[in-house]
């Protein structure tokens, strides 16, 4: 569960714009986390609001041979999860949520990261789910509630296909004692690195999830590629899903 060692370094494109997750792909969904090289998607950013509307413009644009619409939400580093369905079309920016679920194809869902695990969850009948996980959600298992509200739809938890996409790693994201203790159900008398994706895996395969991914990419290891909080930045990249591709 825990990782005391950092990343190994990657090959990195030139100029990459954005990390997909080449295991949905056999499903038909996009999924994908933007990088650094594409800008801030923060809309507390100092870029300007023309600047940081036109990029979540050009995504809407991005992702509409998937979906006519995009869900996002303000996150609170909580446990609500929202369920999209309907016709509607544009970007809904909800006031308060860190997950979303679409039980039926047609809805692209985002969570703004930068540090926090993003976790992509999908389904051959083309339900599809994302999760923004801090240590706060973590603990709060949003990844394993929205597991279980795809369950409770009647999809079989055997057949999900969860990817953990670029965070920090565990060598990387030490915490106190306190915060490792709820992690973890350990206690540690001193500060303490530990691997959210490990711990989220951890959980899924407890629910009966089988098909389980981790990126290889460290938002610290590899800032110059990714934003991370913990390096400073106020950047923030975001991590989308949707699909099944339409037609």
């Amino acid at each position: 569960m825990t990782v005391v060692g950092h990343i190994q370094p990657i090959e990195e494109p030139l100029h990459p714009t954005r990390e997909d997750v080449p295991e949905l792909e056999r499903f038909g969904v996009v999924a994908f986390t933007t990088t650094r090289s594409r800008g801030t998607f923060a809309l507390h950013s100092t870029d300007t609001a023309f600047d940081v509307f036109g990029r979540w413009q050009a995504l809407l644009a991005e992702v509409s041979p998937w979906a006519r619409r995009l869900a996002s939400a303000h996150q609170v580093h909580g446990d609500e999860i929202l369920e999209h369905q309907g016709k509607w079309e544009g970007w809904l920016r909800a006031p308060r949520a860190d997950g979303h679920l679409a039980l039926q194809a047609g809805t692209a869902m985002a969570v703004s990261i930068a540090d926090c695990v993003p976790v992509f969850i999908a389904h051959p009948s083309g339900a599809t789910a994302l999760v923004h996980s801090g240590w706060k959600g973590t603990v709060a298992h949003i990844a394993g509630r929205a597991i279980q509200r795809m369950v409770a739809a009647g999809l079989a938890a055997s057949d999900l296909v969860l990817h953990c996409g670029p965070a920090i790693c565990g060598g990387c994201y030490e915490v106190s004692p306190d915060v490792y203790g709820a992690l973890t159900g350990r206690r540690v008398a001193a500060p303490t690195p530990v691997d959210l994706r490990a711990v989220i895996a951890e959980d899924a395969r407890s629910r009966g999830v089988t098909a389980i991914s981790t990126s290889p990419w460290c938002t610290r290891c590899h800032n110059t590629r990714f934003f991370s909080h913990r390096c400073g930045d106020a950047g923030r990249q975001v991590a989308v899903i949707a699909g099944p591709r339409a037609g």
